[in-house]
């Protein structure tokens, strides 16, 4: 079982559709964020070349999952014009505003530590809600195709992060507070998710 409260109530169906859709909706504008952020930290001039590999993959798993959203938006009843009209929560849009933060401000190597700090987490509560999404919401396998893109372990993506930490130098003190205020954000998400008001 998660600790995280609102994984937990999806896990055993008792999150209602909205609040799936309200999730849809968030990862919209999260996507196309963080995807640029990625690309910036790969053109950054004191980036390595392997660094610039890591955010380069990461640029292109993003525009994966930005097309595997909309099967999920589709289940959750978002369409179009929801889409185009939702007005973001603050709550939920404080994580990539911060990863645009590390990708103007952080050095490339210590983001590149900061942000596989939080993977494993984020890939345990995707697998959690694929399952439930099967299971209790009769998701098909299209429309939990986000989660399950993001619930399996990439062997390609830990050994580029640690190509890109060999290459460079790692700051363990503003790694540290990176991967902190990552986690506090990503809080953030799901207990905004869980009430928006």
């Amino acid at each position: 079982m998660t600790t995280n409260p609102l994984v937990a109530r999806i896990e055993t169906g008792a999150a209602p559709l909205e609040t799936l859709a309200t999730l849809a909706l968030e990862q919209h504008r999260v996507i196309p964020a963080d995807r640029r952020a990625f690309l910036h930290l790969a053109q950054r001039e004191t980036v390595t070349p392997e660094a610039a590999d890591f955010f380069d993959f990461l640029a292109e798993g993003e525009a994966m999952a930005g097309e595997r959203l909309i099967a999920f938006a589709e289940a959750c009843g978002v369409d179009e014009a929801r889409l185009r009209t939702y007005e973001p929560l603050a709550g939920c849009q404080a994580y990539p505003a911060y990863v645009a933060w590390l990708a103007l401000n952080a050095e490339p190597t210590d983001a590149v530590s900061a942000l596989t700090s939080n993977f494993a987490e984020w890939g345990g509560y995707c697998a959690t809600i694929a399952g439930a999404l099967r299971e209790h919401y009769a998701f098909t396998d299209e429309a939990c195709g986000f989660f399950d893109l993001f619930a399996q372990p990439s062997p390609e993506l830990d050994e580029k992060a640690a190509a890109a930490v060999r290459a460079g130098q790692v700051n363990d003190e503003l790694v540290g507070r990176y991967s902190r205020m990552l986690q506090h954000y990503e809080a953030s998400f799901w207990s905004t998710l869980s009430d928006p008001a």
